[in-house]
């Protein structure tokens, strides 16, 4: 099937300053990656896969910008994750060591760092304090969340006479920064917006793995661990462990995987009841009479048909009812009234896993992704990110990245993959089976 969407990348204009970067493999802007693309990734219901054409990611032999005068900035947004200083670090030395930057400016707190009324300071970011930032989880930028006025933040960038911009951050982000470009264009502002995708929950569009992610993974494994621990040290023990993911099951379905010790997985995708024949009660409780313990993992986004919608965040997000604590109260008067006395061990080690510092996968990855970008910006490219797909390092439009969040599909087998080391019962999946159709 041929292409239906445009994936070019936009440009400040023609690129003329020969790059001062040492002995490298340059990519050519006309050669474009081939790639067989889900249609679920653009919302579509077509069988078979799109087939669509990708800039590849890499350094250009022609800059837009002349490197001596060029004056980037950082900013980070929305939560934390494993690996975001790593971004940072990398696109500062980058930035400085192979391309000769004068200036990289960190912009503290997010969008508001933008905000005169904020009255942030703004931080200057050299190899010298950058260089030990990857031992530490966190950022060294801080971060905020929700939106801030596009003109306002156009005026700053340019008071400041920024050329380039790198926005690490998630879905909102992304948003955030297809407007700025967009009020840069209105303008005719010839500023780089580049974006650097950044959600531990890996949920962004067109990205196959986002940064952080296999270090939430790891961490989450290790309180499974402790959790199957814990139900084995009762009778009739239950090991519960609650992990990060509002709309997408991936973290909770790959850390089972991972660990072969989950018997029941709950994800945002796909709906469940507690009660009657289907119910995850009835089957908890067998499990429990067959093999004495048990263990839930719980994505922090499933369940949510079981509350009425509590608002939004700042950012935009729709404020999650606390699954968990139902389940424990349910759990609970479920197996009290059929005087079976239970042990339920309760681990939420969500803020722990998005504070730790990335493992080396995630290190080596960030590396990349901020070398990228760089590239992306001295080359004039502008309201794009950089993204891993299919394991090929690729320059993608902003547009797409925001159609739509990225979700586990439970009819692939990877799913499938995932309920066969847990042993779920198949008929507790009949909604999930129905969402899907």
């Amino acid at each position: 099937m041929t292409q239906k969407i445009n994936t070019s990348i936009k440009t400040l204009g023609p690129a003329k300053v020969k790059s001062p970067l040492p002995v490298c493999r340059f990519v050519d802007d006309e050669k474009l990656i081939s790639m067989n693309i889900s249609p679920e990734m653009l919302g579509e219901e077509e069988n078979g896969p799109l087939k669509m054409l990708f800039e590849e990611a890499g350094p250009r032999q022609n800059l837009y910008f002349d490197p001596s005068k060029t004056k980037c900035a950082v900013v980070t947004c929305g939560g934390l994750c494993p690996g975001i200083n790593d971004v940072i670090r990398s696109i500062v030395m980058e930035a400085y060591h192979h391309y000769n930057v004068p200036s990289v400016l960190g912009i503290k707190y997010g969008l508001q760092g933008f905000i005169p009324d904020y009255s942030h300071p703004v931080m200057e970011l050299t190899p010298q304090n950058v260089s030990q930032i990857h031992e530490f989880g966190g950022t060294i930028l801080a971060s905020s969340r929700g939106p801030q006025p596009p003109e306002e933040i156009v005026d700053a960038l340019e008071r400041m006479n920024i050329s380039i911009l790198f926005m690490i951050g998630g879905d909102g982000t992304m948003k955030a920064a297809q407007i700025i470009q967009e009020e840069l264009a209105r303008r005719s502002n010839k500023m780089s917006i580049i974006g650097i995708p950044k959600t531990i929950d890996n949920d962004v569009n067109f990205v196959s793995k986002t940064f952080g992610f296999d270090t939430a993974v790891e961490k989450a494994t290790e309180a499974i661990r402790c959790a199957h621990t814990e139900a084995l040290g009762a009778p009739y023990g239950i090991g519960m462990v609650k992990l990060m993911g509002r709309e997408s099951g991936f973290i909770a379905a790959q850390a089972t995987i991972a660990l072969k010790e989950v018997n029941f997985v709950l994800i945002p995708e796909c709906s469940f009841e507690l009660q009657g024949e289907n119910g995850l009660l009835p089957h908890l409780e067998r499990r429990l009479k067959n093999r004495g313990h048990a263990v839930i993992v719980v994505a922090e986004g499933a369940g949510q048909e079981l509350f009425e919608r509590k608002g939004a965040d700042p950012s935009g997000n729709i404020i999650l009812g606390d699954i968990c604590s139902v389940l424990r109260r349910e759990i609970d008067d479920y197996f009290q009234e059929k005087d079976i006395p239970i042990t339920l061990k309760f681990i939420d080690p969500s803020y722990i896993i998005r504070s730790v510092p990335a493992n080396s996968n995630d290190r080596v990855y960030c590396g990349f992704l901020g070398q990228h970008a760089v590239h992306a910006g001295m080359a004039g490219k502008t309201g794009m990110l950089v993204s891993m797909l299919r394991d090929r390092f690729i320059y993608l439009p902003l547009t797409l990245a925001t159609l739509r969040r990225r979700t586990l599909n439970t009819k692939s087998n990877y799913w499938g993959s995932v309920l066969a080391s847990t042993g779920q019962p198949i008929s507790m999946l009949n909604k999930c089976c129905e969402k899907n159709n």
